[in-house]
């Protein structure tokens, strides 16, 4: 039946391109999107008869440039994924709706790759529907076709929606781990069967992988599958009753994946690897979670990040949350087995700065308001069924070859840092805390144009003996090692975060400045845009995450000098994750704590004292109202030692501590963490 719907459908659409029948000022649109969707057929005939087995690689390289083609840089000035070309072409009544529509449709590559026709057959049903409305005598009202896209995404919500979830918690869904395990990983053609956009990039990366000996991978493997182990020793939680482990990646890592997967077997760990979403229905913004290849254009991504304004009211809402509880309930002892996410990050591209498009889809007000609803709804259901006390994470990064010539010394590199002894930094990160604990607030400043003048309130120890306020951070959940940190008292906590220029969540922020008032944000601006009101809206967007206000849930000092030293040896400050930049320098982080959906649970640091700022005024609300106590959201924002003027601790006697001054450790027995930085200083 679903064979018999795609040939019906796919037959259909191969008479567009002879047909006259929508104006034609239309015409071209749905011819071009008619001839995607036949090369999409092309691309499953060979699947099915293996053509793609017996092609060279370059060939590969060709049908997968020729699948992506339309949203390359290069094209996509005129494609009509590109709002603006769409809106230019049909309208501004049609042109963004349209737009969002051909977007949806491009998710068939990956679709196809996977076999899952059902789906080609509802994105072609729907493609097929939409052109039928531009059949008719009369051209059809702008909100027909959002009613068609509204009910497209209302009807098979427990479709997209379910498979979904079922792909994050079960693991016989082994699409992309059946191809790591099955392949021959010397054979680079591997990388052209997941259906992803495949570069230089991933190429490069793989064969680069390749050249390393089997001890190096082995030690790569190990340092981010141990560190994700001691994740749930050092939070006493119980690894032993999970099952599944979701391992996310970006292609062309899969030598170390292998082993990864190994070794997590040997932990009673079998891996759930889905992809990134691709659909306005499973996707966050233009953010990536999951495994994906190249990002074949990141405008693109963005500029379709909102396409659910097309449909997002508080019945849909509803019915998506409907959809989650019941996949969750149906899947529930999948989920109770589930253990969280190991993620390995990738670095070293080039900072991108989207172009803010009034032709790109928005949400408004009210649809702000119901996106944040939902977040909430949805964290809170996650939770009942994988319980955030019983869940843990780990997150390690390496770089690609984009970061320049001296990619393969850059990774080296990395490998070290990665790698570091953490038990010096254990020792060096003890005598801060010892210093931090003396103190009922720390007051941190910027110079050299750092403008950060924030005095963060610290939490009150009942039992200094037995009691801490900082925990002392080595290599488990985030590699490498490297800092101390709390959740900060809110009340209190008031002033100014500044920073040059940060990349956050794959996007870069010039001169952003967050105002605080008692461990809220304020206000924020930065100079990504000449118009303040877009500034303001790109902050609120991918910062705030359209929330009017978040709480200042961490504050930490980074230790790790020596990846500071490598970032500066190598100019690629700007490039580092910010899992590494955390640890070069104070951080702070707007959003949740550390600590979210698990603040009961008692943390120690390695001499044995409980960690007791693990709540604050925001997250102490769980316990009347679990909807006003999480943002679900944490995004931190790191200070480079350059910009650093002094970290100082005030004490209740009126007396301070100093720990930083002019980006230099000078609190005794600190020091040798500027020994990586000599090297700058000469």
């Amino acid at each position: 039946m679903v064979e018999e719907r795609y040939n019906l459908v796919v037959d259909r659409i191969g008479d567009i391109k002879e047909e006259r029948t929508v104006d034609v000022k239309f015409r071209d649109y749905f011819v071009k999107v008619a001839e995607f969707i036949h090369l999409i057929d092309g691309t499953k005939k060979k699947i099915e008869d293996h053509t793609f087995d017996g092609m060279q690689i370059e060939e590969l390289a060709a049908w997968n440039k020729k699948l992506y083609s339309d949203i390359l840089p290069e094209h996509y000035r005129e494609s009509y994924a590109n709002p603006d070309y769409a809106v230019a072409q049909l309208g501004e009544a049609y042109g963004s709706t349209l737009s969002a529509l051909y977007a949806e449709i491009r998710a068939a590559i990956v679709y196809v790759y996977e076999k899952k026709t059902e789906y080609l057959d509802i994105l072609f049903e729907l493609f097929i529907e939409v052109y039928n409305q531009f059949e008719e005598e009369e051209m059809p009202e702008p909100h027909v076709l959002k009613e068609i896209l509204y009910w497209y995404a209302s009807d098979y919500c427990d479709v997209f929606v379910a498979d979904r979830i079922h792909e994050q918690v079960d693991a016989t869904q082994s699409f992309a781990a059946d191809l790591i395990l099955g392949s021959d990983l010397a054979d680079l053609r591997y990388l052209y069967r997941f259906g992803e956009y495949i570069s230089d990039s991933e190429l490069t990366t793989a064969k680069y992988l390749l050249s390393l000996d089997e001890t190096t991978i082995q030690k790569m493997a190990d340092v981010y599958t141990e560190g994700y182990r001691i994740g749930f020793v050092n939070t006493g939680k119980d690894l032993s009753k999970k099952k599944t482990v979701n391992i996310r990646y970006v292609l062309g890592f899969e030598r170390v994946v292998k082993k990864a997967i190994e070794n997590f077997d040997k932990m009673g760990l079998k891996p759930v690897i889905y992809r990134s979403g691709v659909s306005m229905l499973t996707k966050r913004q233009h953010l990536k979670i999951g495994y994906y290849g190249a990002i074949a254009n990141k405008q693109y991504e963005y500029d379709h990040r909102n396409d659910q304004a097309l449909f997002l009211d508080k019945k849909f809402v509803e019915r998506k949350l409907e959809v989650i509880a019941t996949t969750y309930e149906h899947l529930k002892e999948e989920a109770g087995a589930f253990a969280g996410p190991a993620c390995i990050e990738m670095f070293g591209e080039v900072p991108f700065v989207p172009e803010q498009k009034e032709t790109a889809l928005k949400l408004s007000e009210k649809q702000q308001e119901l996106s944040v609803f939902f977040d909430g709804r949805q964290s809170r259901l996650t939770n009942t069924y994988i319980p955030g006390d019983e869940r843990s994470f780990t997150i390690i990064a390496y770089p690609v070859p984009e970061i320049g010539e001296d990619y393969e010394e850059i990774f080296q590199e990395i490998i070290r840092i990665n790698t570091l002894d953490a038990g010096l930094y254990e020792q060096v990160q003890q005598t801060l805390i010892d210093a931090l604990d003396r103190g009922e607030s720390v007051h941190i400043c910027g110079e050299n144009g750092n403008r950060t003048d924030l005095t963060v309130q610290l939490h009150t120890l009942s039992d200094p003996e037995k009691e801490t306020i900082f925990e002392n951070c080595v290599a488990d959940v985030n590699i490498p090692v490297g800092e101390v940190f709390t959740s900060p008292v809110l009340e209190g906590t008031n002033g100014v975060l500044h920073v040059s220029k940060v990349y956050l969540n794959e996007l870069q922020y010039k001169d952003l400045e967050i105002t605080f008032s008692n461990g809220m944000v304020a206000d924020y601006r930065c100079s990504n845009f000449e118009r303040e009101l877009e500034n303001k809206e790109y902050i609120r967007d991918n910062v705030l995450y359209r929330h009017d206000t978040l709480a200042l849930g961490e504050f930490a000092i980074g230790t790790n000098t020596t990846a500071y030293q490598a970032a500066k040896k190598y100019g690629i400050e700007d490039k580092m994750p910010i899992l590494i930049a955390e640890k070069m320098g104070p951080h702070f982080a707007v959003g949740d704590t550390c600590y979210s959906w698990c603040e009961d649970i008692a943390v120690y640091n390695p001499n044995g004292k409980e960690i007791i700022a693990r709540d604050n005024s925001v997250s102490i609300q769980r316990k009347e109202d679990l909807g006003k106590a999480y943002y679900h959201c944490h995004t931190d924002i790191t200070i480079p030692y350059e910009e650093l003027g002094k970290i100082e601790v005030n004490k209740k006697d009126g007396g301070h501590i100093l720990l930083l001054e002019h980006g230099r450790f000078v609190l005794p027995g600190t020091e040798i963490l500027n020994e990586p930085l000599k090297n700058i200083d000469k």
